[in-house]
């Protein structure tokens, strides 16, 4: 009996080895390739085929930012009590899940970043796509908050608030790049300080019941 086998050539994933080859790079060079041409020939592949999957190295920087928050985002959803959680502590879920996904790339972010100014206003095109899939995420929970009344609205600056939450990524990230306590501890910290400050400032405060009673009372003389 004869028998016919079949082989199969598995496709290479080139987005994936781009993405690797790049972070390998950064890893034992500490800086990006010179130029596309060396990286590309260096895994063997032709320029043109870099540019299907990306545009430059610029791009490929955006793509680790928003793959790291996609997985963030996955991961706490997928956990059946995420939805039970306030909004204060579903951001405070994002926020440690998030830098244990930083964890996986750190010594990548540090060759990166750690020499950058102490803002993400000096990474604009690296976090550009990142920040705006966070935004979409941090509206979601601030509509939430207003809903369940966790968090207040206020003329003109409730309008800010995914703003404010984005820059306290910023600062998450930042303290987490410098800190050298040991597992991190000083991060942990700071995320559970900053997130509770941030969330009772956004909360209906006893100035909020002062308006609303002064309100009441003007409305009803």
């Amino acid at each position: 009996m004869e028998t016919t086998t079949t082989k199969k050539t598995a496709k290479k994933d080139y987005r994936k080895l781009i993405l690797e080859g790049y972070k390998n790079h950064v890893l034992e060079h500490g800086s990006e390739p010179a130029s596309v041409f060396k990286f590309a020939k260096d895994l063997k592949m032709k320029e043109e085929e870099f540019y299907t999957y990306f545009t430059s190295f610029a791009s490929i920087k955006s793509s680790v930012w928003v793959s790291i928050f996609e997985t963030t985002l996955e991961q706490i959803e997928a956990q059946e009590v995420y939805q039970e959680y306030s909004v204060r502590e579903k951001f405070l879920s994002f926020l440690f899940t998030w830098i244990e996904e930083l964890k996986k790339n750190r010594s990548y972010l540090l060759s990166l970043y750690q020499n950058k100014t102490k803002s993400f206003q000096s990474l604009p095109s690296d976090t550009k796509e990142f920040k705006a899939k966070f935004k979409d995420f941090a509206g979601e929970i601030i509509l939430e908050g207003k809903e369940s009344q966790e968090i207040a609205s206020r003329p003109f600056i409730s309008e800010r608030y995914d703003e404010a939450l984005w820059l306290q990524v910023a600062f998450v990230f930042r303290y987490w790049l410098d800190d050298r306590s040991p597992r991190f501890e000083k991060t942990d910290a700071a995320i559970e300080k900053s997130v509770n400050l941030a969330f009772d400032l956004m909360g209906k405060s006893a100035f909020d019941s002062f308006l609303d009673f002064a309100k009441f009372l003007y409305q009803n003389k």
